[in-house]
């Protein structure tokens, strides 16, 4: 394997731990209006507060990995990153805004203790995960799909040629798995009402999520796959099922680990199809290969060294912020807001 091969799984591996711990936060995002409930239900503040407190300890560390994933991207392949990021570069903006609309929603949510406060705040939360979990989709479905590039290597597709059927369902795709993602991770980080909710809501949308998910997977290893990655096609179905027997048995850890399977096996099927290219184009001899768009091989010792040293550490460090935040959270347990007032 050469340097440049290791490092596109390396970029691999970052964007599906993205997908995998990220995804549940968009799905957490996704659900406050729906589980929240209507603001005149005598609890419904308490219950949004629950969703949100699910993903407090570990939602801005998932974020970590997208960082990451970009940082590898700019220094390992720097081709890579100018052409996806100048050619996606309104979808890309699409997903940044939403990440800090998301962010600022987030942390001062309860800084003023005034319904109409949260509730725009709810709105932000809800935009800043609807958004990039539906763009993520749209943006990897045309990389392996194919777009336009020049005779100089300069993508030239724009945004409604990204709107082809395959890129948009691969973002509906994305979308819904992210929200059964979501869906189960409430369930079994909350208790009480919040948690059967969760459960039968994640059940409700496990058949449409499947079937979406299992066309977009299959179209993608039809047009795109390799004769390996019908093992990534096997593995997100059969997480897929495990996933809706787990949540009809109640067992929502084994069903929270069957849909961070499905989607570690979609994303695998995406960075495999795309291999041995790092973007593909519509016309087969312009496409970017790895080998074409990788730095120098000084630069990617130096990476791979850094690696190897902080890697781990990091991993470790958020590996243990998810045992100390292990416990379920219930309505019980939640104090009274100590925001400001409006009028302060």
């Amino acid at each position: 394997m050469t340097l440049p091969d290791y490092w596109f799984l390396a970029i691999g591996f970052l964007f599906t731990g993205y997908f995998v711990l990220d995804g549940f936060d968009f799905g957490v995002g996704m659900l406050m209006p729906i589980l929240g409930r209507k603001r005149n239900h005598p609890d419904a503040e308490q219950r949004r507060r629950v969703l949100l407190n699910t993903i407090g300890p570990v939602w801005d560390g998932n974020e970590v990995w997208l960082i990451t994933a970009g940082a590898a991207m700019f220094a390992a392949f720097p081709v890579w990153y100018a052409t996806v990021f100048s050619g996606f570069y309104l979808v890309l903006l699409a997903i940044l805004v939403g990440l800090i609309v998301r962010v600022c929603a987030i942390e001062w949510r309860g800084k003023i203790d005034d319904p109409r406060w949260r509730g725009w705040a709810d709105v932000g939360i809800g935009l800043g995960s609807w958004i990039p979990a539906f763009a993520w989709g749209l943006v990897f479905a045309n990389i392996v799909h194919g777009v336009h590039i020049d005779g100089r290597g300069r993508m030239t597709s724009d945004v409604w040629d990204l709107l082809n059927p395959y890129g948009l369902l691969g973002g509906v795709a994305l979308l819904g798995l992210f929200l059964l993602h979501g869906a189960v991770f409430v369930a079994l980080k909350s208790d009480g009402d919040v948690r059967v909710d969760a459960r039968r809501f994640a059940a409700r949308i496990w058949l449409p999520v499947t079937v979406i998910g299992a066309a977009f997977v299959v179209w993608t290893q039809l047009a795109h796959g390799k004769g390996w990655t019908w093992a990534m096609v096997a593995l997100a179905a059969a997480a897929l099922i495990a996933a809706g027997l787990s949540i009809s048995a109640d067992r929502e850890l084994a069903a929270f680990l069957s849909t961070s399977l499905a989607v570690i096996g979609v994303s695998v099927l995406l960075f495999g199809a795309l291999f041995p290219n790092v973007l593909n184009a519509t016309d087969p001899a312009r496409s970017i290969s790895i080998e074409a768009a990788a730095s120098s091989h000084y630069t990617l010792v130096v990476m791979s060294w850094c690696t190897v040293v902080l890697l781990p550490l990091v991993m470790i460090y958020q590996a243990w912020s998810y045992i100390v935040f292990r416990r379920r959270i219930s309505t019980a347990q939640i104090p009274p807001s100590i925001g400001l007032s409006p009028r302060a």
